[in-house]
C-alpha cells in the first residue's frame, strides 16, 4: 500500500487585529442603543434586552483575547457590524482564492515544491464566498497547476476530510501530490450582534501539501498513519444561508442565516464524541494515548479542548501536549487545528507520534495519527 506523507504547511494570517476589548466597546455601544431604541416592547416583555458584554467573560468561555480579520473597520462600526469586503469583478482573483494562493505558497516553498509537482487541489472550508465556479479551480489557475481541483465543505472539520480526501487520491494513483487549503473567512458568517458568539471567530488561511513516498523532496515529513471520520447529525450549530433564502423574502435575512449554536449542548456532546472517536482510533491502531507527543486539535474553545485531552489520557493536558492557537487567532473553523500543526510541531523528534483532529457542525470529526519521520 502506497504511503502518504504530509511535507509542507503554509499559513496566511490577515493584517489587522481586533482585541476583545475594542469587540467590547463596539457591542455593548450597540447593545445600549438597540435596548434604549425598544424599550417600549422590553417593558412589555415582546422582546429581550441585550445584556451588556466584557473581554474577562469572553477569555473566560472561550479562551480567546484577539482575532486576525480581513476587515477591522465595519465590524466594530456599530452601524455595520460585519466586515466590508469590496465586491471584486469577476476578472479579478476573488479574496478567499487570494489568501488560500499566499498559504499555498507557504506550503509549496516548506515543501520544496513547485506548482508542476502538483496535480491536486481541493479547498475545503466551511465559507466558501460563491457556489461555482469552484475556488479550488480559480486556486488552481492562479499557481499554474495541472491536473484537477474540487471544492469541500464539512464545516469546522473541512480541512481533516479534505486531508483525507488528498490521501485516497493518492492512495488509489490518481494523483501523486496534492494541495489541501483551508481559506477561511469566518467573520463574514458571525453575528456580531450576537452576544453567545460575536467574539469567537477570526480570519485565516492555511494549507498543507500531502504526497506519496515517491516524490518527496524534503526529508521533514510527517507519515499519515491512519485517519477516522465520524458525522452524525445536529442542529446544535447551524448556518442556514443558501440558495433559496430569498424563495422566502420573510425570513431572508434572519438571524439563522449567520452561524448559530447552542453552546450548552456543543460543549458536552463534542467533548464526548471526539474524545471517544480519538481514544477508539488510537486503541484500535495499537497506539497508547500516553505516547502520544504531540494533540493538534480544532480551535474552536480552550475548554472543550482540555477536557477532550484529558478523558484521552486522564489527567490535565500541559500547553505543549494540546497545544493552542485562539488567544491570538480566535476560531479560524477548519483553519484552527492546521494552524496549531503548523506552528508546533518543529521540536518533535523521528518516530513521535502525533493528533491532527478536527469537529464542528454536523456534528462531524475527523482523527488523523501521524508520526515524525
Amino acid at each position: 500500500m502506497q504511503r502518504v506523507y504530509i511535507s509542507g504547511t503554509g499559513l496566511y494570517t490577515p493584517p489587522e487585529t481586533i482585541s476583545n476589548e475594542e469587540l467590547v466597546k463596539s457591542f455593548n455601544y450597540y447593545a445600549a442603543r438597540y435596548n434604549e431604541e425598544n424599550m417600549k416592547k422590553i417593558r412589555s416583555k415582546e422582546l429581550k434586552p441585550i445584556r451588556r458584554t466584557g473581554s474577562d467573560f469572553i477569555y473566560r468561555v472561550s479562551g480567546v483575547k484577539s482575532r486576525y480579520v480581513v476587515n477591522k473597520s465595519g465590524i466594530l462600526d456599530p452601524e455595520v457590524m460585519c466586515p466590508l469586503i469590496k465586491e471584486r469583478s469577476d476578472n479579478e482573483l476573488s479574496i478567499q482564492a487570494e489568501i488560500a494562493v499566499l498559504a499555498a505558497k507557504d506550503a509549496l516553498k516548506q515543501a520544496k515544491k513547485t506548482h508542476k509537482d502538483v496535480d491536486l487541489v481541493i479547498v475545503a472550508s466551511s465559507t466558501f464566498q460563491r457556489a461555482y465556479p469552484s475556488i479550488s479551480i480559480e486556486v488552481q489557475q492562479a499557481l499554474n497547476i495541472n491536473g484537477f481541483a474540487f471544492d469541500l465543505m464539512v464545516a469546522c472539520s473541512s480541512a481533516t476530510f479534505g486531508i483525507q480526501t488528498a490521501v485516497a487520491h493518492i492512495k488509489n494513483a490518481s494523483a501523486k501530490c496534492a494541495l489541501v487549503i483551508n481559506p477561511e473567512i469566518c467573520t463574514g458568517h458571525t453575528n456580531f450582534k450576537d452576544r453567545d458568539s460575536h467574539f469567537l471567530f477570526g480570519d485565516a488561511a492555511t494549507a498543507v501539501v500531502v504526497e506519496n513516498e515517491n516524490s518527496l523532496t524534503t526529508h521533514k515529513v510527517f507519515e499519515i498513519k491512519d485517519i477516522r471520520s465520524f458525522t452524525s447529525f445536529s442542529n446544535n450549530i447551524r448556518n442556514n444561508f443558501g440558495f433559496l433564502n430569498r424563495s422566502w423574502p420573510e425570513t431572508a435575512n434572519s438571524a439563522d442565516k449567520l452561524f448559530s449554536q447552542n453552546g450548552s449542548r456543543v460543549f458536552k456532546n463534542v467533548v464526548e464524541m471526539v474524545s471517544d472517536l480519538i481514544g477508539n482510533h488510537l486503541t484500535d491502531n495499537d497506539y497508547k494515548p500516553a505516547n502520544i507527543k504531540r494533540f493538534w486539535l480544532h480551535q474552536a474553545n480552550i475548554n472543550i479542548n482540555h477536557l477532550i485531552v484529558k478523558r484521552i489520557i486522564g489527567k490535565e493536558p500541559t500547553a505543549q501536549l494540546a497545544p493552542d492557537a485562539l488567544e491570538n487567532y480566535g476560531n479560524t473553523s477548519s483553519a484552527g487545528s492546521m494552524i496549531v500543526f503548523h506552528k508546533f510541531r518543529n521540536d518533535l523528534k523521528v518516530n513521535d507520534l502525533g493528533v491532527i483532529c478536527a469537529f464542528g457542525a454536523g456534528y462531524s470529526a475527523s482523527s488523523i495519527i501521524i508520526q515524525k519521520v
